[in-house]
């Protein structure tokens, strides 16, 4: 029989170490298993988020590409619509282009116009002026000068140009000079003129005597005798046949039968030929004329008659009557319209 220390003997070292080993051993494997479900579990999150991210690059991919066909679209349509624009502004040039051609021809236009117009109220205030001059000159009506020249003057203040402003102030000057004339009242006289060559006919001369203002009517009563009727009927050719006239005072101018008609032609002559003085403002011939026109009436019409010296009373107010004496001869504005044109024609 064996001791029992040889029965049973003591565990060896090896023996008292493997569970612990073990242990150790299953700890690391659980540790493995433990890391190697995390590392699977992190690469199935990274998968599934490496998924998503592809999935989100895909779609925005997608959405790129739809953008970038939407923006080829769009920039098509742009180019589309670029052209189109371009097409109409160069429309639109060429309208433009015509425009200006044609407001240039416009502004030519009326520029040669302008200058039409220019020199026709020119040419209206030349004349006015020629006009007021020989009114002046020939006839010396002042009345229609001073309405000439003041039509130019209203031609002028139309243009309102400096380059006219000369010609206006001599135009003034001498309308001024033309409404400082005494005033004469040419249009009443002439009436008086008128009124004297319409009596003339009608005038009484001093040879012939006035015939009686009541005739005797003959005898008509049917109750007077014939020979009564007969009787008057002789004694008024009788009385026809004697004229008894007195002359006590200065003998009066005899007269040639049917001479009469000629005297009063000629005497109406005279007052026209004053009145013509008067329209010219002729003192030396209006007075004449009317004082040649007095001695008539005095010499051979009847002094005592109303109409005569009705006549002769008119004739001597007139005869002293004092016209204006020399006109202005409109110098200035003629000279100012030399100038306007020498000037004109220099540009």
């Amino acid at each position: 029989m064996m001791p029992d220390n040889e029965q049973n003997p003591s565990p060896s070292p090896v023996s008292a170490k493997s569970p612990a080993r073990s242990y150790r051993q299953t700890l690391t494997l659980v540790i493995a298993v433990l890391a190697f479900l995390l590392a699977g579990a992190q690469w199935l999150d990274a998968r599934q988020k490496q998924a998503e991210i592809e999935q989100r690059f895909t779609q925005r991919l997608g959405e790129a590409a739809s953008l970038d066909q939407e923006e080829r679209g769009a920039q098509k349509q742009l180019r589309s619509q670029i052209e189109d624009l371009q097409a109409r502004l160069g429309a639109f040039e060429g309208k433009l282009n015509e425009f200006q051609a044609q407001g240039t021809a416009l502004q030519s236009l009326y520029q040669d116009l302008s200058r039409s117009r220019e020199e026709a109220a020119l040419l209206e205030i030349e004349q006015a002026v020629t006009l007021a001059a020989q009114q002046l000159q020939l006839a010396g009506n002042v009345p229609v000068a001073q309405l000439a020249l003041q039509t130019a003057d209203a031609r002028l203040a139309r243009l309102d140009k400096p380059l006219y402003l000369p010609l206006r102030k001599a135009v003034a000057h001498d309308l001024a000079r033309l409404n400082a004339l005494p005033f004469v009242d040419v249009p009443g006289i002439s009436l008086r003129l008128e009124e004297v060559i319409a009596a003339a006919d009608k005038l009484p001369l001093a040879a012939l005597g006035r015939p009686a203002g009541k005739t005797v009517k003959a005898v008509s009563d049917d109750a007077t005798a014939w020979w009564q009727r007969l009787g008057g009927e002789v004694w008024q050719e009788l009385k026809g046949l004697v004229r008894i006239q007195r002359f006590d005072r200065e003998e009066p101018a005899l007269l040639a039968p049917g001479q009469d008609f000629f005297l009063r032609e000629n005497l109406k002559l005279r007052v026209l030929n004053a009145r013509l003085a008067l329209l010219s403002r002729d003192q030396a011939t209006f007075r004449s004329e009317l004082k040649v026109a007095q001695g008539w009436l005095t010499r051979y019409f009847a002094g005592d008659d109303k109409g005569v010296q009705a006549a002769l009373a008119m004739l001597g107010q007139l005869t002293a009557t004092t016209l204006s004496g020399e006109f202005p001869n409109l110098s200035d504005s003629q000279a100012a319209l030399r100038a306007l044109r020498n000037g004109k024609e220099k540009r």
